[in-house]
């Protein structure tokens, strides 16, 4: 076993950062040592999942031991971590859809899940301890199956790089692999924190000539035009039932509305928004994975608009995480600029203070 610290939910709303052990890797498992974790909104809900649960499921590190079977990887090697982990035969995952995984999704994302790594295999005072999507990044080391894990190019160093492994993987792929936009199509995207800025990255290295970008923060704002954002619109908090901001949206688009809209921001009131803000048969997507009670008319759907929510933006990882690598090396994926913030392990809760506030828009966790 080995030890190191990890932030620990509760189940209550709360987290301590204590020590865990790890254990070494069985059959198909691999040990990694954690270098950085990237913390998003995700990762405050899960303060309330049923706990206690080592929290974290963005990160990259580098590979410490291998278990029986595992090939493509070895001790020492830089890897970044996946959270829609496949099992690569159910239905979902034989016809591509691996995000879907019925091995995964089926089971939910705690210690029983089928993508998990043996059970025990994390301890926290004596007992076993489920880890965030069967990945726990929030620790100095976590174990995993190795189909969670990509290895990194020299290029990309695990601070940026993890936060590849859902903010930018879910906005680019939303962007490509699910609305498809083509070259030439407008973009409208609502909320420009972490995966907003990325779906404004993907939206342009897509050809979108026109890419509207949607936020109360002048700052978050000022960080998406400078990722590719045409047109910015400032969000009020005086605008009744969005009528400002389906005006705007309608005025730079000739009229009708975007082509594609994508909601980012996570609020439940304003998943069905992109609705009004695209043209007849145009795509609203809500990205944001935002739970709860939202309002929906039928004639927003009018006429042949489709809505989806897509999962991580339909990521296959090995076709999805090599086109990202590329991209990054060749200049065309901003990575390294998207990380506004960074903290300790111990800095937790001032990162989640910061990000609920407004003041960051991705932050990392500096874990070794």
């Amino acid at each position: 076993m080995l030890r190191g610290s990890a932030a620990i939910a509760d189940g209550n709303g709360g987290f301590v950062i204590d020590t865990i052990e790890v254990g070494a890797p069985a059959a198909g498992e691999v040990r990694v040592m954690l270098v950085a974790a990237g913390v998003c909104h995700t990762d405050h809900a899960s303060l309330h999942w049923p706990g206690p649960l080592v929290m974290g499921h963005e990160g990259a590190g580098i590979v410490e031991s291998v278990g029986p079977g595992v090939q493509g990887l070895a001790a020492g090697q830089p890897v970044l971590l996946n959270w829609a982990i496949p099992c690569r035969q159910c239905a979902q995952c034989t016809r591509g859809e691996q995000a879907l995984c019925e091995r995964t999704l089926a089971r939910g994302h705690g210690a029983s899940s089928g993508s998990a790594a043996h059970a025990g295999g994390t301890r926290w005072r004596g007992e076993a301890v489920a880890r965030a999507f069967q990945l726990g990044t929030f620790a100095q080391y976590t174990l995993v199956r190795a189909e969670a894990l990509t290895p990194l190019p020299a290029t990309l160093p695990p601070d940026p790089g993890c936060i590849l492994g859902c903010a930018v993987m879910t906005g680019v792929g939303s962007v490509l692999n699910v609305a498809r936009v083509a070259v030439g199509e407008s973009v409208v995207v609502l909320g420009c924190g972490g995966v907003g800025l990325n779906v404004v990255q993907g939206a342009r290295l897509a050809g979108a000539y026109r890419i509207i970008a949607i936020d109360r923060i002048p700052a978050r704002l000022e960080r998406a035009r400078a990722l590719g954002a045409t047109h910015c619109i400032e969000a009020g908090d005086d605008d009744a039932g969005h009528a400002g901001i389906v005006a705007q949206v309608r005025e730079l688009t000739g009229g009708c509305g975007a082509d594609h809209a994508f909601e980012a921001t996570g609020v439940p009131a304003l998943a069905f928004l992109p609705l009004r803000l695209v043209r007849d048969g145009g795509t609203a997507l809500q990205v944001s994975g935002a739970h709860g009670e939202g309002r929906v008319q039928l004639t927003d759907f009018f006429w042949n608009k489709r809505y989806l929510a897509p999962l991580y933006g339909r990521c296959v990882p090995e076709r999805d995480f090599p086109r990202l690598f590329d991209w990054h090396a060749r200049g065309a994926l901003e990575v390294e600029g998207l990380v506004s913030h960074r903290y300790p392990l111990a800095g937790l809760q001032a990162a989640f203070d910061d990000m609920l506030g407004g003041r960051s828009h991705k932050a990392v966790l500096e874990i070794a």
